[in-house]
């Protein structure tokens, strides 16, 4: 039989042959320091050490409070008097022109007449913020807070626009967010995830997993989601006989198997697969420390809400303090059911509900962090996929459509000039005025904010450069400090 010649074989297969080679090399660095679990991780294969940005940051951290269905802007902060005014009266034609919503079919028998704001607002703090009587606890907190109104973006179907939100397209497989940033910073806690997700509500977001997915990052970097009690991971617990001697063992026969393997391959996942062990290893100890809530005071407890044990919005929003304070990178906490058409699902008492599942505590998550002086290098979002039109909807009971061309998100903290509201909207809240900002601006800023250019952080797969903003996105410049 022919030999294969070096020059005929392929470099993987070199590098894996020949005794000398650079992966038996790199191999040997790796394995001599004998047993990992239970030690510090080894550095060349930590996919999350902290790595420094293209420039100083304003944010070490960031929680994403996301309001999945589309909270109504009108009901809540963007105050429309000559909305109010003009209840019941057919939209000025031109302001329908070009413009798409859902459900369009309720087009074709009568025009959605307007709907005027269904809740008393009033004016709080030195900034004089509108704020409805559903926000009492968030506008307590405005002056702390900068809103940004007539925000656009693509899509007005739920899951298409979460994950446009959350990854920057509106299809499937895209990195989101969070990987974005840890991809490109990294995380400064040894024993938890750099990503977080936190889920509150009757069911989880539409697009799931697609939303805190590392799409074609290394999946190192996709969100690992916890629970507020029990195991924050399921099957994080050893079962029952199999103790943590035992379990280091297997694991080290692990770690030296996939080390062999990705010696011989070079395969970046195996290099995830080795880092995830090791993580899951250490948060057997330091992920049921995180979620007991019993470990605050009660005046801490009180200022939220939450309850230990409970699997509630307030839990998350104290669980992700906890997170941050430990060093986590990117904490998304998302909260269900704001889809509110009317029926069922409508603009009195299910929205009540939701407004009063989130306000206090996220008043008290901002005053919390202010408190202990993390908010200074902790940036709180606040926001979901869309708003909601000025138009009423045809339905046994009052709601609203969703509207993609003018929703309100806010800011807190890090890099945020507070005490404002950014860009405006018409006498109805159809469309800006004078500003144009696009959910891209809104991402680029917040990559921004932790020290990284949105055109500069980019992967190249399929052989494009990809980046969060795609081909858009600019800094919303009136909103930093």
């Amino acid at each position: 039989m022919k030999k294969t010649t070096i020059a005929e074989s392929t470099r993987r297969h070199f590098f894996s042959r020949c005794g000398v080679g650079l992966g038996q090399i790199a191999l040997g660095g790796l394995l001599s320091g004998g047993k990992m679990f239970g030690a510090e991780a080894t550095p060349s294969l930590n996919p999350m050490a902290p790595k420094a940005g293209h420039f100083p940051a304003k944010a070490k951290n960031v929680i994403f409070l996301f309001m999945a269905g589309g909270p109504s802007q009108l009901e809540m902060f963007d105050y429309k008097p000559e909305l109010a005014k003009r209840n019941g009266q057919n939209p000025p034609a031109a302001y329908l022109e070009g413009k798409r919503f859902a459900f369009m079919d309720s087009f074709t028998k009568d025009v959605p007449k307007l709907l005027g704001p269904l809740r008393k607002f009033q004016r709080y703090g030195k900034s004089g913020k509108w704020v409805s009587d559903t926000m009492p606890h968030v506008g307590g907190v405005v002056d702390d807070i900068a809103f940004v109104s007539g925000i656009k973006t693509e899509n007005f179907n739920h899951a298409p626009a979460k994950i446009m939100v959350n990854t920057g397209s509106p299809r499937f497989g895209r990195p989101s967010m969070g990987a974005w940033v840890t991809y490109g910073i990294g995380s400064e806690s040894e024993n938890l995830p750099g990503f977080v997700v936190l889920q509150s509500g009757p069911r989880g977001p539409r697009g799931g997993a697609l939303n805190w997915g590392a799409g074609f990052l290394p999946t190192s970097y996709q969100g690992v989601p916890f629970q507020s009690g029990g195991d924050p991971i399921l099957n994080l617990s050893n079962p029952a006989g199999f103790d943590r001697d035992r379990q280091g063992k297997a694991l080290d026969t692990l770690r030296a198997l996939n080390l062999k393997r990705l010696a011989d391959t070079g395969d970046p996942e195996i290099s995830t697969r080795i880092s995830s062990y090791e993580m899951a290893y250490r948060m057997q100890s330091s992920a049921p420390e995180l979620i007991d809530l019993g470990a605050e005071d009660q005046q801490t407890l009180d200022l939220y809400g939450a309850e230990p044990g409970a699997k509630s919005y307030a839990n998350n929003c104290l669980l992700a303090r906890r997170l941050v304070e430990r060093g986590v990178r990117f904490v998304q906490l998302y909260h269900t059911d704001w889809d509110h058409h009317g029926g069922p699902h409508n603009l009195g008492t299910p929205f009540d509900d939701r407004c009063r599942e989130i306000d206090r505590a996220t008043a008290a998550l901002i005053t919390d962090l202010k408190q202990r002086g993390m908010l200074e290098d902790t940036l709180v979002v606040w926001g979901g996929e869309f708003g909601r039109t000025p138009m009423g909807e045809e339905r046994e009971s009052v709601g609203r459509n969703h509207h993609i061309d003018a929703f309100t998100m806010f800011f807190a903290g890090a890099g945020i000039q507070p005490g404002q509201t950014v860009g405006q909207t018409d006498d109805f809240g159809f469309s800006p005025v004078d500003t144009h900002i696009d959910i891209h601006d809104v991402q680029a800023t917040i990559l921004h904010l932790m020290g990284l250019d949105h055109e500069r952080l980019t992967f190249k797969f399929q052989g494009r450069d990809f980046r969060l903003t795609d081909v858009g996105g600019k800094l919303i410049d009136p909103l930093l400090a």
